[in-house]
């Protein structure tokens, strides 16, 4: 069986270049060198040994993906497009589950360098911990500098390539539209205070509110875990504490349907005494009942965004898209009673 060295030898050029023919390096070779080497790798018969390949071109086959949590339907709409252009690349997608621990997201990023792969994609929120953002930072230099990649998706604090939900629009439209129904006494079931993307949803709502003559007092907020149970809790909490509520806004839709549960738990009608809104419209949005008023992103073009910004050629300057979201209407939302 024909070795590298054969190669090397048939073709009269070194094994190193060979090699940069072989495996596809991105180290030029004059090209009366490289058909040399292409055809003494035919005459020879010559089968590269895959191992060896992947060793010296392991970011040609792998990308690293980490999320807060693939479980979430958030993530998982997220997870569809960016798998999607990565097969359609030929490449494998390695997906680590940070579920919201950044030293864990830190690890990642280090095992993932370690690996060598051609990319990292960052998906998910940022947090309010300038010690991580710094932390996190200089790993991902750290790695660009040998030739990866980074794109992120829905961050801030990253000076790379980027792609952003409309998060703060989003949150404007919620509130635009609560106050076109009459409502104004209105609580928010936020996640949790560390992430950015609760402030950016919190953001666009304030200003839609205070916009319209009625801002949102600190006390009319309660942050809680990310998903239906945190939304069940925190819907509880304002019912107890801020009576009168006509509106209850839940910064993803997990959220929504765990206000839903708690509220029909509690014999009140939706819409007719309280209306709910969610925000990401998740496949379940419309299948709950009564189906639920949301903030549509496009989580599956956002993935394939992100990807293929990894992926692609370089650019001089870090490139930030932003995808817009859209209102969705459904049953969930109505006229704030008399």
């Amino acid at each position: 069986m024909a070795t590298l060295a054969d190669v090397a030898r048939r073709a009269g050029v070194s094994p190193a270049t060979a090699s940069r023919v072989i495996n596809g390096s991105s180290k030029p070779v004059a090209d009366e060198l490289r058909e040399r080497v292409l055809r003494a790798v035919a005459d020879l018969r010559y089968v590269p040994n895959a191992h060896a390949q992947l060793l010296a071109r392991p970011q040609r086959s792998v990308v690293g993906v980490v999320v807060h949590d693939v479980s979430d339907p958030y993530f998982a709409e997220l997870t569809r497009g960016l798998q999607r252009v990565a097969t359609d690349h030929g490449r494998l997608v390695i997906i680590c589950n940070s579920y919201r621990d950044p030293e864990r997201e830190l690890e990642y990023v280090e095992l993932l360098r370690a690996q060598q792969v051609a990319a990292i994609v960052l998906a998910g929120s940022g947090y309010h911990d300038a010690t991580f953002t710094g932390r996190l930072a200089e790993k991902l230099a750290a790695y660009e500098a040998t030739g990866g990649r980074v794109a992120v998706v829905g961050r801030h604090e990253h000076p790379g390539d980027a792609v952003m939900p409309a998060n703060a629009d989003g949150a404007r439209l919620l509130g635009e539209e609560l106050l076109r129904q009459g409502h104004t006494r209105i609580g928010v079931v936020a996640g949790p205070r560390v992430l950015t993307t609760i402030t950016d949803r919190l953001d666009g709502l304030r200003a839609a509110l205070a916009a319209g003559g009625h801002p949102l007092p600190e006390e009319r907020i309660r942050y809680a875990d990310f998903d239906r149970d945190g939304g069940a809790r925190a819907a509880g909490e304002l019912l107890d504490t801020a009576p009168g509520l006509t509106a209850l806004v839940a910064l993803n839709d997990s959220m929504a349907v765990g206000a839903l549960t708690l509220l029909r738990a509690r014999d009140v009608r939706v819409p007719e005494q309280v209306s709910v809104v969610g925000f990401d419209d998740m496949p379940v949005a419309a299948d709950v009942t009564p189906a639920l008023t949301t903030v549509r992103l496009p989580l599956v073009e956002l993935g394939a965004r992100a990807m293929t910004l990894a992926l692609g050629p370089a650019a001089d300057l870090p490139r930030v898209e932003v995808l817009p979201a859209t209102l969705v209407v459904r049953d969930s939302l109505g006229p704030a009673p008399a």
